[in-house]
């Protein structure tokens, strides 16, 4: 899948919710409470943080691996399959429990 294919996705799924908005022009992302949760890399590769144990989980029930973002290991960070790509609904969800889990964070100032 192309960068502006995944891009396209991306952006999709994060107008389906109304409690957080894309950002960035060249990079983009999403955030709440000064944590960012989601980006899209220059790859084209799509990243969720998410909590220690559901990050453990998702990579073992996906078959996922480490998010990299400009060749740096984003801590905290799984990599979206491209499979999941094709699963807006179920990609909403992922993108709904990182926000859920940046928010349970104390917040950046």
């Amino acid at each position: 899948m192309t960068y502006e294919e995944t891009k396209e996705i991306y952006r999709q799924v994060i107008e389906m919710s109304n409690r957080f908005e894309l950002k960035g022009k060249s990079m983009p992302f999403t955030s709440a409470n000064g944590h960012m949760f989601s980006q899209l890399n220059k790859d084209g590769q799509l990243g969720l943080r998410l909590s220690e144990a559901d990050g453990e989980q998702f990579k073992r029930d996906h078959d996922s691996d480490i998010f990299k973002s400009y060749g740096a290991v984003m801590n905290g960070y799984v990599l979206i399959p491209e499979s999941m790509l094709k699963n807006i609904e179920l990609l909403g969800a992922y993108i709904d429990t990182s926000y859920e889990f940046v928010m349970s964070l104390e917040p950046k100032k």
